[in-house]
This record gives C-alpha cells, structure tokens and sequence, in this order.
C-alpha cells in the first residue's frame, strides 16, 4: 500500500479531489445466537467487548449492555483515549485514566494496541482497527466489529442468562421496528455519519453539502421531539434503539462536533428545546446513558487525535458545564423569563 492509504490519520486521503468523508464498512459481522449448535452461542463470560468511551459507535454498545443487565455476563476493557498512527492503544499499568475498566487488555498481557488483535485474526488485515470490538475468549475470534449488529445481539440473544426485570426491556418492539429502521437510515446518514463528514470535509464545497444537511435532518428531530407523547423519539412508551443511536451523537455535539467539526449553525443547548430536554433526561435520569458517558476521554480524543483538524492538540475549555442540569438554560433564556416576570 501506498503511505498516504497506509496512515489511519488520513480520513479522507489528500488526493481524493471530492473531499469527502467515506466511513470503512466493518469487515467482522458475525452473530452471537442462543439456538442450539450455533457458531458462537450466547454463554456467560465467553464474550469481552472492547470500546472506547470516546466513540460514539462503541458507547451505544456500553449503553444497551447496560440496559439489559449484561454486566456480569459480558466484560469489556476500555482503551486509552488517544489515537494515534497505530491506532486505538490501552492504557498502561502506571497510567491512571478515569473510566471504568481504562486498563491493559486483561485477554492478552502482551498486546499494546486494539491493531493486534486484528492482526491475530489476520495477519495481512489492511482494514481500520475499529472499536467497538466484541471479542470470543473461547475461539480466540473477533466475532463483530459493527456496532448495529452487537447492540441486537444484546438485545435477545443472552436473555436465558439474564434476571428478568431485563428480559422485559424491549429496544427493538414489534410495532415500532418499521419506523425505527426508517429513522435508523436517515438519522445514521445525515446526523451520526454527518457530524463526520462536516469535521473531515477537505473542500469547502463538500463541508457545506455535510453541515446544511446535518441541520435540515436536526431541525427534523426537534420537530418529531415537539410532537411525541412521551419523553421519547417515535412517541415510544420506552427507550428504544433510535434514543440509543441518536444520543450518543448528541451528548458529543456541543462539548465537540460545534467547534471542532465546525457544526457550528447552532449548538443543542440553546438551538434545540425538545432535543436538548429528551438528551437531558436521559443524561440525568437514565445510569445506563449518563454512567457510560465521560467527556474527558470524548474531549481528549477528538481534539488531540485528530491532527489533520488540530495540528497543535489543543483541547477548548468550554461549554462549562459540559450537560446543563434539568432545571438550568442558557444564560439568555433565564434573562428572558425573568424579564417576562417584571
């Protein structure tokens, strides 16, 4: 391969003219199953899944583990959260990053980096060393680098495992699963891959396409969020997967993708009422979603991994604080209603 193919760090290549950010298909999509004689069946403490708190594709996996109670049934080691050519490295031993579970990899005492597990697999792998990654102790196999697909692995496949207060957690209902695969495609494009491709753009003109469509397809969230019955996307009773794949864009969005993607048009706090209340409730309200966000390592990684955007590492302060709490607002809006209050 040639150098400018072979560095991760060149998100979109200098001689690709479009300037446009393409994300990697992941290569590994195999599928845990609880049926008999399957490849990898679902068993306890078989399965260890790496992440990052830092990205957003590997936190909807810690989220839904969370939801449906597979703490004790699937372990998973938090890497450290700079990036660099070698990609996504663990911490060391001497090393004292917050996070739970920022430690060496437990599975192989000898490895530095998430990289070497793909070479495990393959030796010749040319493809990007990606998190989440959901690893079979036993087999000694990757068996799903594609977030998508684990978070329904986890779903249903280790419900005979589990208490059953989890069992009834149902993010994927029968009735609403045509309507969360619709939002699924446009939400992923536009607003999750969007992000992405406004920050990466290497042209103005393809920055531009990125980030009007970025915020033509938030401004459609907040008007599904203005209309729905409940706290919830899809007027769901419940979380659904669409809030798992939705917030974890979300909660980056102003402490991030505002200055260093340069989604700057609004920010969430002070742009998106029903959007900024449906992240906040589940931030304060839900452990699943606010224990397994930590803005360290999400503001750490991008501003200082990202050499192509921010050649000097230099990590901004603000917002402060990175979520407002329930009952605060901007400081202009609390102008407002006092003033509406003379």
């Amino acid at each position: 391969m040639s150098a400018e193919k072979n560095s991760i760090l060149n998100w979109v290549l200098p001689s690709d003219k479009s300037g446009e950010f393409k994300r990697q298909v992941s290569v590994f999509r195999n599928f845990i199953e609880k049926k008999p004689g399957a490849e990898f069946p679902a068993e306890k403490d078989r399965y260890h899944l790496y992440v990052s708190y830092a990205c957003p594709w590997a936190h909807r996996t810690l989220i839904v583990r969370k939801l449906k109670g597979l703490e004790g049934i699937i372990g998973f080691t938090n890497v450290h959260w700079h990036m660099s050519e070698k990609g996504w490295r663990f911490a060391t031993p001497d090393e004292k990053i917050p996070g739970e579970n920022t430690v060496p990899d437990p599975l192989h005492p000898d490895f530095t980096h998430i990289r070497q597990i793909y070479f495990e697999q393959n030796p010749d792998y040319e493809g990007r060393f990606t998190v989440p990654t959901l690893y079979d102790k036993k087999q000694k196999r990757i068996v799903s680098n594609e977030s998508s697909e684990i978070i329904r692995m986890f779903y249903t496949e280790f419900d005979d495992l589990i208490k059953d207060e989890y069992k009834n957690v149902d993010l994927y209902p029968e009735k609403l699963r045509k309507e969360i695969e619709e939002m699924n495609a446009w939400v992923y494009d536009d607003v999750n891959n969007g992000v992405y491709k406004s920050g990466f753009a290497t042209t103005q003109e393809a920055y531009t396409k990125a980030v009007t469509q970025l915020f033509t397809s938030l401004d459609r969230l907040e008007s599904h969020l203005s209309t729905s019955t409940t706290p919830y996307l899809l007027s769901s009773p419940h979380i659904t997967e669409a809030d798992v794949r939705l917030y974890t864009t979300i909660i980056r969005f102003d402490p991030v993708y505002v200055q260093h993607f340069k989604t700057n048009l609004r920010d969430i706090r002070s742009g998106y009422p029903y959007l900024h209340t449906w992240m906040r409730h589940l931030y304060w309200d839900v452990p699943a979603f606010g224990e397994t966000t930590q803005f360290e390592h999400i503001k750490n990684h991008y501003t200082k991994s990202h050499g192509q955007i921010n050649p000097h590492g230099i990590t901004p302060l603000g917002p402060i604080p990175d979520v407002l709490g329930k009952e605060e607002e901007v400081a202009s809006v609390g102008f407002v209603v006092k003033k509406k209050n003379y």
